[in-house]
């Protein structure tokens, strides 16, 4: 195993060293496989410390260039040791620039409403109506648009606008902080205000 492929390992996924030399031994030098195996990985200890209390953290505040948008977002971690560090300040810069470039209305799907889901499945039946699909079919057609609604106004559900695959979830990319950073975090909350705007 070159120390090459160690450190191209680290610049591409930020693992640490020890991290990086386990993953490419588990998958025999494949760098593909390796950054797979370290994202596998890391969401695993993120499921396990999800449970941990997290009260911690920073508040932080993003103001576009220009001044006509802001937004001003709560992370929590566990340690205030860790809120001190680039890994986490680097973390909730990422996830304000999200939230100022793809508008979501919630953190998690989790709190969005009863109503607002509602809402949006009579939308798709009245669209699937007009469009004359079989009624049969419609079932499938709504759950499919629900899962494309929730990537647009749940934050932890929302493409990571970096990611230019276009699979990473904010989500995931908590989890993968979680993994390297070796502690719980949450976005608590956030307000995104935009001139104008009602």
């Amino acid at each position: 195993m070159s120390t090459e492929l160690i450190k191209k390992l680290r610049e591409m996924t930020g693992a640490g060293v020890a991290d990086c030399k386990k993953a490419l031994t588990e998958t025999k030098n494949d760098i593909e496989k390796a950054i797979q195996w370290l994202r596998e990985t890391g969401m695993a200890n993120a499921v396990k410390r999800a449970g941990r209390s997290a009260k911690q953290g920073l508040v932080h505040s993003y103001i576009h260039g220009n001044g006509t948008l802001g937004v001003l977002v709560e992370v929590n971690c566990e340690t205030d040791f860790v809120a001190k560090t680039d890994d986490f300040k680097n973390l909730v810069k990422e996830i304000s620039m999200q939230i100022a470039a793809s508008s979501p209305l919630f953190v998690t799907r989790d709190q969005v409403t009863e109503a607002v889901i509602k809402t949006e499945k009579e939308i798709y039946k009245a669209q699937l109506k007009e469009e004359g699909k079989p009624e049969k079919v419609w079932d499938k057609i709504i759950e499919g648009k629900i899962e494309k609604f929730y990537s647009q106004i749940s934050l932890y559900d929302q493409i990571y606008i970096r990611d230019e695959a276009g699979k990473q979830t904010i989500k995931n990319l908590i989890d993968e902080a979680i993994g390297k950073i070796g502690e719980n975090i949450v976005v608590k909350r956030f307000a995104r205000f935009k001139l104008g705007e009602e």
